[in-house]
């Protein structure tokens, strides 16, 4: 039979806008998912699911994290109006973002202390599932990943890095405090103020080290509290723990 393709492949580009080129030719119809194929997006999600666990295997297929990429985008792309099709474009970006943040900080830059010393993971997939899916669980988790841009490759021993970080996961879980990715963000910002505590003590700023540790302490309870059931609710209460009972946390104190 006579089929369409798109070239360059939707997935990989960068601006939804970008012109694409329709060309033909004569391809397989067996197994072919189309557009009208019955329960067609839940075949290419189940695909991709199975594509993105190979991919998570020690011994895994090699490009099965590609492949899987592309087949999350498909369903988007052609199964638009899915009930799969939010989900699918955020794990499309989200194995975008991972794959980028792995070639990011394998560079010498990724060490700097301040994040504009490095080239950032591009955002335009996160943005995009936002833009598409705006109010949803998948847009939440999209806008959580934009934290990674602006951390500290290496905090070299300063406050300001952690405070600045706490302030941003707080930031965060206080807007968004139904996504699941809220508790993830009060574990790290308790676990900054944590680290906070010992830090300001080599800095001689005894004062400041008692408030890092009452917001920790506040921080983790409220992890606790707020998300119960959460594994990282284990986390804080662990982390409670170890800041009540006085253990460093970070530094050559650790214990």
């Amino acid at each position: 039979m006579l089929g369409y393709a798109n070239v360059p492949d939707p997935a990989f580009i960068e601006d939804e806008e970008a012109e694409r080129k329709t060309v033909t030719g004569w391809i397989l119809d067996a197994g072919t998912v189309w557009p009208s194929t019955p329960n067609g997006d839940r075949i290419l999600f189940g695909a991709a699911v199975d594509s993105e666990d190979e991919a998570s295997r020690r011994h895994g297929r090699r490009g099965a994290a590609q492949d899987a990429l592309r087949l999350y985008y498909r369903v988007y792309d052609l199964f638009p109006t899915s009930p799969l099709a939010a989900e699918a474009l955020y794990r499309a970006a989200d194995i975008k973002w991972q794959v980028d943040k792995a070639d990011m900080q394998s560079r010498p830059s990724a060490h700097e202390k301040q994040s504009y010393y490095r080239q950032g993971v591009n955002e335009d997939q996160m943005k995009l599932v936002i833009k598409k899916f705006p109010g949803t669980k998948w847009a939440e988790l999209a806008d959580f990943h934009f934290i990674d841009n602006k951390l500290c490759g290496d905090w070299q021993g300063s406050s300001k890095c952690p405070d600045k970080e706490a302030d941003l996961y707080e930031k965060y879980a206080k807007e968004h405090p139904q996504s699941p990715a809220a508790p993830e963000a009060l574990y790290d910002a308790a676990s900054r103020r944590a680290a906070l505590i010992e830090i300001y003590k080599t800095e001689d700023q005894q004062k400041k080290s008692e408030q890092a540790k009452s917001q920790a302490i506040a921080i983790s309870q409220q992890l606790v509290t707020q998300y119960p059931q959460s594994d990282w609710a284990s986390r804080g209460q662990m982390l409670l723990y170890l800041v009540q009972q006085g253990v460093p946390t970070y530094g050559n104190g650790l214990e």
